[in-house]
């Protein structure tokens, strides 16, 4: 089970730029599939979002291990895919994320900070 991923979260699509934008999601998620098929990733699951008024559009949650997750960080061509999409939508944001039993741990963490607050 992941216990690590990277939320890819986005705004709404540059102006002018739609058609580009669909080319690019259709990559992207191409590209996350591949990674998936080679066990470089666990899984992925992109979402998109009724407009709602807010800044977030959509978004890709990546599950993983740590290690795959700190490995595709760094990846030559998830850089590339960071970087096309960035000149296509607005507010672009790639987040670690816990997930799993790293929940648990973080939220020790978490409790005992709490705790030493009191």
């Amino acid at each position: 089970m992941a216990d690590a991923g990277l939320f890819i979260g986005w705004g709404e699509v540059v102006r002018g730029r739609e058609e580009r934008a669909v080319e690019v999601f259709g990559e992207t998620v191409e590209y996350y599939g591949r990674l998936q098929a080679d066990g470089r990733i666990e899984s992925f699951e992109p979402c998109l979002l009724e407009p709602h008024g807010g800044d977030l559009a959509g978004f890709i949650l990546i599950r993983g291990s740590e290690e795959q997750m700190d490995s595709l960080h760094h990846d030559e061509e998830f850089q590339r895919q960071m970087t096309r999409a960035n000149f296509i939508v607005d507010d672009l944001g790639i987040i670690p994320a816990y997930m799993g039993e790293e929940i648990g741990r973080q939220m020790s963490r978490y409790q005992a900070e709490v705790a030493a607050m009191v």
